[in-house]
């Protein structure tokens, strides 16, 4: 029901007449809430206690290769789809301003939320790859109609970059599901990962630690490009300059999002000796993605792109979180201290995830804030904004000390808790990668400064204040970032019953 429900409302959205515009935007926003709801029944009777796959539905689909449709949820799939949940209906509200082609706009925008939904829950590789495909394809349209003046070269960029990801994914997964006769996950998580590496493939008859390998490498290309992790990270400013705003706030607040939680799923737990070798790999790129992810926004002074590279910044922290959960789950045995390690860091690695999906969501909302009222991003042209929309100006701040890792606030709880796991076990990739920390101070600095202080431009005297529609969209994330600072465990009590059961 939470998978599909935003697929049947597209679909009655689709025939809907094209000019009953209020009234598309209305049922659209309508329609998203009912998945939110769906989910809180959901939280609110997931047993932690069990802490593994829940609510599942098995239902035979395609039998002839060894696939079905299998769906579930663990505290980490939750707490993902948790997320999705909350932004759609925001980045929906904050749509309500496209004015061309209403009817189309929320349609790929209900069936992206599909999409999302189902590769969270997806437990069989053919199931998890179309779900996959369809994200990438509805976020294409999003940015090519309704993006900026270069949205046709960022949209390109967006899907070739992707696609060739998807392509070795595709391959790795075939040759995965035919020679063990299943794409069933939790099965191949025995029969996969126990085969002999000196042995044969089944059905192929290729050597075991060759095809492993192969397929270890286009998982991990994938889902890199997906994060993104330097160096694969260079669709990604053009995409969400490009996009619209609420097409920014899902790509930033979920979309980045499935290629973490790829590794975490798929890449660890069916890969763990190649996770193994290339941990200490992992760890350099999310230290060179925090580090260079930060100069890079220090650098921009369009401030959408600013925001952008912050993101490459900040998801550099959960690949360190990954990189250590790698390393542990791949060494036999009981390393005495590295589980325990190895459990903060993914535990840290999943929350970071849901908190930059607040943030960075409230962040491109913002720049679309004042983008809408000066029809400008370059931040030469702002200066004493606040004098004229001081709430704006409150609120901006609020949301950017979020970002950057404030205490009490909930950037830094899932940052503290990877540097707190990784210390131990990459302690010089994370001692470098403080620079990029000390960065981020210093593009969050210039963000604010730029748009807010100094002298107020005569052109921006009479800029509107926020409207009601504005507030509501940004109260809610305001208020995440502050439960989520103060009182974290609502949401670190369920991943980390799972990470913890993954680990045992």
């Amino acid at each position: 029901l939470t998978i599909f429900f935003p697929l049947v409302a597209s679909l009655i959205i689709f025939v809907m007449p094209d000019d009953a515009k209020n009234t598309i935007r209305r049922l659209a926003f309508l329609f998203s809430l009912v998945p939110l709801v769906l989910t809180l029944v959901m939280w609110f009777n997931y047993d932690r206690v069990d802490a593994g796959m829940q609510f599942q539905t098995i239902l035979p689909w395609f039998p002839s290769i060894g696939s079905s449709f299998h769906i579930g949820l663990d505290g980490i799939s939750l707490a993902m789809v948790l997320l999705t949940v909350i932004l759609i209906p925001l980045a929906i509200l904050v749509s309500f301003e496209v004015e061309d082609n209403v009817r189309t706009f929320m349609f790929l925008f209900l069936l992206m939320e599909t999409a999302m939904l189902g590769l969270f829950a997806s437990l069989d590789l053919i199931i998890f790859f179309i779900f996959w495909e369809f994200g990438l394809v509805a976020m294409y349209f999003l940015i090519k109609i309704w993006g900026g003046q270069d949205r046709e070269y960022a949209s390109f960029k967006f899907i070739i970059y992707t696609m060739a990801g998807s392509l070795g994914l595709l391959l790795a997964i075939q040759i995965m599901g035919v020679s063990m006769g299943t794409f069933d996950i939790p099965e191949l998580m025995n029969t996969w990962v126990t085969l002999p590496s000196d042995g044969v493939l089944p059905n192929v008859g290729l050597p075991v630690d060759l095809v492993k390998t192969l397929a270890f490498w286009a998982f991990v290309i994938a889902f890199a490009i997906k994060v993104p992790i330097w160096p694969f990270h260079t669709w990604l400013p053009d995409a969400h300059t490009q996009a619209p705003t609420g097409g920014s706030m899902i790509l930033a607040g979920v979309l980045l999002k499935l290629g973490a939680y790829g590794f975490i799923r798929l890449v660890i737990p069916l890969f763990p000796d190649q996770a193994l070798t290339t941990a200490g790999i992992l760890a350099i790129l999310g230290m060179l993605s925090i580090v260079l992810g930060a100069y890079a926004a220090f650098g921009q002074w369009d401030f959408k792109r600013l925001v952008a590279y912050s993101s490459v910044n900040h998801m550099g922290f959960v690949v360190l979180g990954i990189a250590v959960m790698a390393y542990a789950y791949g060494m036999p045995g009981d390393v005495e201290g590295l589980n325990y390690s190895a459990i903060i860091a993914t535990n840290g690695a999943v929350l970071q995830m849901f908190n930059h999906g607040v943030t960075a969501a409230g962040m491109f909302f913002l720049v679309g804030v004042i983008y809408s009222r000066t029809h400008t991003r370059d931040l030469k042209k702002y200066g004493g904004i606040w004098t004229v929309m001081p709430v704006y100006g409150m609120i901006l701040l609020f949301t950017s000390m979020a970002s950057l890792g404030l205490p009490g606030l909930n950037g830094f709880v899932g940052e503290f808790l990877v540097v707190r796991g990784a210390w131990p076990v990459f302690t010089v990739q994370l001692a470098l990668s403080m620079l990029g920390l000390l960065m981020a101070g210093a593009y969050i600095l210039k963000q604010i400064g730029e748009t807010l202080h100094g002298p107020l431009k005569p052109e921006w005297a009479g800029l509107p204040r926020m409207t009601l529609r504005e507030h509501l969209v940004i109260w809610p994330l305001m208020v995440l970032m502050l439960t989520l600072g103060v009182w974290p465990q609502w949401l670190l009590a369920v991943i980390n019953d799972t990470v913890t059961k993954l680990f045992s």
